[in-house]
């Protein structure tokens, strides 16, 4: 049974006002049941007495006092807390007996209102200046908030299958499996069906629940339906012994006539449900003694609690071991490391060597608190609280271990958030376990980076490695990462320069999942240098120096796997159309097959021979033979005419005389494999080089549609003449993103609030470097994000920006002029 806590110091009444000699014949009543204990049975006859003595002050106050210790121990807190604070609101009764304070500030740190506690204790120092409980009490108070706030790493579940609308309490492991515990509560069912007067509660019996298949409590019956350790008295608070062959329990009588104590007593089980009349520990004392919750240990030494004589304060924990001569048991007081002036309750000894133990006088979080200590070379340590979730502000207590779990158990509390008073609790310390992810996103686009690879390596010598998916996260699970380690995190992506981190798992005391995120900035790429390449007179085949300036183009578009070309083969004018025509496409052709031999995909490259038409227009100056050709210089016959000399006008002639390259677009979607025996497409002749026209067709909603370049992405236009705005959808936007052909300082305003994993904001506005219809290109042009738009929409105003144009639509050609 768990028999309530008595109070830390005796109140000393006699010195009060309200002395024995102001008693009555309604309270003398009530004190003989105080006296004995009885403190439902005093309370009620105090409130009756209170009635009885209206012109009496003293008495009274001292009635109020006493129905407020009735309350208290009886561990009503509340309404001892509500009994408290009448007499505090009292001057005259507190400069008489300041001690109400100390109680009050008591019962408020039990009820969790601590920093009203900590205004009552200072309180109450201030009028007893010498009084460590004040100090004590003010100390235990922040450390309960500060335990509050920085949780121990004790997980902390409430049984709810265990658990009824009165108290359950005290459970202990019941067998060698541990797969069933035992249990006191005084729900319905119990066989005592007597009301204690002490706590004004029905009497305890012991119950019983196994686990189930599915890992469940069963619903709890009697433990003990032949009346064998549940009997008419108060059962409860008992343990096995380490071999589960015997029990220890205690038990308390509940004689009216009498005052009443609590003993030990042992029965032994045969089978799962057989038990043997049980028989009382002999420990002394008499009738009146209070001993109980017996904790035994492997040698079968018994730990327990009582109010023996010898003790320190109200009861102590003891033990004792039985003689091997005489057989009886010798007690020993744990004493004054372990004992206080307040109460010591509910022993549990755990591998023989380490005591766990309620305690109301050693600093606390409220009511009793469970304190663990450890004996070594017979001495024991200094007790240390459980802290928070373990310890609450109510009363926590009857804490117990599995003996093959380290640490997980169960304990009682009266914290709020149960079913009844005293609810069973189960705690453990969970299995700490950590993880490792995060996301991966490219700098200038604030878009994922797929393919980029994570390796950690740890302190503990172990590598390992990820690839970020399309979303572009990464994650190592609990079984990768260790505890105590800390990990160097390296992140890798071609044509990104990497980067790295640091995340530890040291000093983590609890499961936790680390993230980290990387941003990866691109390499810029180096300008694409096209070389040239210049022919003999009526030769088409390339000369070996012009070999090797290929084979910087080659690794140009080797690095550049996305970018095809234009190949434009020239003649210059010395021969006929036709001759010159046939010389470029060869010329255009003998290119074409080096790069293709060279692994180049044929589809990379577009070759066309211009012949004659289109004479060479220096964008840089070139001095041959002496001579300096100007930039912008077109190297026209008109031109070449001029010049002073034969060697001069053939170096002009061979300046025409050429291939030249050009980028047409940066969207190709590379091949796994290049097949080199298949010929590129066949070498078109361009007739009329001033030709700019674009192909059209009409959308189901009356828009021309035709083919543009963005930044050297392939992307579809639509084509309203009333369109006033220039309007591009979020996908369009998302894939330029992605290619990297525009990035977060493309737009107005905070990259951030705009772009997002997969999305882009709506009304968005953006500036596009370069956009090219046929052979025009207009540069830095302002769009506006629009999720109704399907691709990219533009009106007449901004076509007009591409140069003059006409629409034959019976053709189907955008037509330049």
């Amino acid at each position: 049974m768990r028999y309530p806590v008595v109070l830390l110091f005796i109140i000393l009444f006699l010195v009060s006002s309200g002395s024995i000699l102001a008693q009555n014949k309604y309270s003398k009543a009530a004190d003989a049941a105080y006296a004995d204990q009885m403190f439902l049975l005093a309370l009620q006859k105090y409130q009756k007495a209170y009635s009885k003595v209206k012109n009496n002050k003293g008495e009274r106050d001292r009635i109020s006092f006493r129905m407020a210790e009735c309350y208290r121990m009886m561990n009503n807190t509340k309404k001892a807390e509500a009994a408290y604070k009448r007499l505090v609101n009292n001057p005259k009764y507190i400069k008489d007996d300041p001690k109400v304070l100390l109680l009050y500030a008591d019962m408020l740190k039990a009820n969790g209102n601590y920093d009203e506690a900590i205004k009552q204790y200072e309180t109450y120092k201030e009028k007893v200046p010498n009084e460590s409980r004040a100090d004590i009490g003010v100390e235990s108070c922040t450390q309960a908030k500060e335990w509050i706030a920085n949780p121990s790493k004790y997980d902390v579940k409430w049984e709810k299958a265990l658990n009824s609308k009165e108290d359950d309490f005290a459970a202990a492991y019941a067998d060698r499996k541990l797969n069933s515990i035992i249990f006191t509560s005084d729900r319905s069912g119990a066989k005592g069906k007597e009301i204690d007067n002490w706590t004004g509660l029905g009497f305890s019996d012991f119950f019983f629940s196994r686990i189930d298949r599915k890992g469940d409590w069963s619903k709890p019956v009697l433990a003990d339906p032949s009346g064998m350790i549940n009997s008419k008295a108060n059962d409860g608070v008992g343990q096995f012994n380490p071999r589960f062959s015997s029990f220890y329990f205690t038990r308390c009588w509940n004689d009216p006539k009498r005052k009443n104590g609590c003993a030990i007593f042992k029965s032994n089980r045969t089978g799962n449900t057989a038990w043997a009349e049980p028989e009382k520990v002999e420990l002394g004392g008499d009738s009146s003694t209070i001993m109980g919750h017996p904790s035994v240990a492997s040698d079968e030494t018994i730990y327990f609690s009582a109010d023996l004589p010898g003790g320190y304060g109200g009861k102590d924990i003891w033990m004792a071991k039985r003689d091997k001569k005489g057989g009886k048991y010798l007690k020993e007081n744990l004493g004054p490391e372990i004992n206080t002036p307040g109460d010591e309750l509910f022993p549990f000894i755990r591998n023989d060597s380490i005591l766990y133990f309620a305690s109301n006088g050693l600093p606390g979080m409220g009511g009793l608190d469970i304190f663990k200590a450890t004996r070594s070379n017979g001495k024991w340590s200094r007790p240390e609280n459980m802290k928070y979730p373990i310890n609450s502000a109510a009363d926590d207590f009857a804490i117990v271990f599995n003996p093959d779990e380290a640490e997980q158990g169960f304990f009682t509390s009266t914290r709020p958030g149960g079913k009844g008073r005293d609810d069973i609790y189960f705690f453990i310390i969970p299995p700490v376990y950590f993880t490792l992810e995060g996301i991966v996103t490219d700098d200038r686009t604030l878009q994922p980076v797929a393919q980029a690879i994570v390796r950690i390596v740890g302190t503990n010598g172990r590598a390992i490695e990820d690839k970020t998916d399309d979303k572009g996260h990464y994650g190592f699970n609990k079984m990768q990462i260790s505890a105590n380690t800390t990990y160097e995190i390296f992140v890798t992506k071609k044509d990104y320069f990497n980067e790295k981190g640091k995340e530890t798992t040291v000093g983590l005391e609890k499961s936790k999942d680390l993230s980290r995120n990387f941003v990866l900035r691109p390499i810029p790429k180096k300008p694409v240098v096209l070389p040239d390449i210049l022919y003999d007179l009526a030769k088409w085949d390339l000369k070996p120096q012009y070999r090797d300036s290929l084979q910087g183009l080659i690794e140009t578009l080797d690095a550049n796997e996305t970018i095809v070309i234009e190949l434009a083969s020239h003649t210059d004018t010395r021969d006929t159309d036709e001759r010159n025509d046939i010389l470029s496409q060869k010329r255009a052709q003998s290119v074409v097959d080096y790069l293709i031999s060279r692994g180049i995909d044929p589809d990379r490259l577009v070759a066309k021979g211009y012949g004659e038409r289109v004479p060479r227009v220096l964008s840089k100056d070139i001095t041959r033979e002496g001579y300096t050709f100007k930039a912008g210089t077109a190297i026209t016959d008109s031109l070449i005419n001029l010049l002073p000399s034969i060697a001069v006008k053939e170096a002009a002639h061979q300046l025409n005389r050429r291939t030249e390259f050009s980028i047409l677009r940066n969207d190709y979607v590379p091949k796994t494999k290049v097949d080199k025996t298949v010929a590129a497409t066949k070498v078109e002749v361009v007739v009329n080089p001033g030709e700019n026209n674009v192909a059209i067709t009409k959308t189901k909603e009356g828009y021309l549609q035709g083919t543009s370049y963005i930044n050297g992405i392939t992307t579809e236009f639509t084509y309203d003449p009333k369109e006033k705005e220039v309007y591009i959808s979020p996908i369009v936007t998302l894939k330029l993103l992605k290619e990297g052909v525009i990035d977060k300082s493309s737009f107005e305003g905070d990259p951030s609030k705009i772009i997002g994993e997969g999305e882009i904001a709506d009304k968005a506005i953006l500036t596009i470097k370069e956009i090219r219809i046929g052979k025009n290109t207009v540069k830095d042009l302002k769009v506006t994000v629009n999720k109704k738009i399907p691709s990219f929409h533009f009106g007449e105003k901004t076509l007009k920006a591409f140069g003059n144009f006409s629409i034959d639509q019976s053709s189907g050609l955008i037509i330049f002029e």
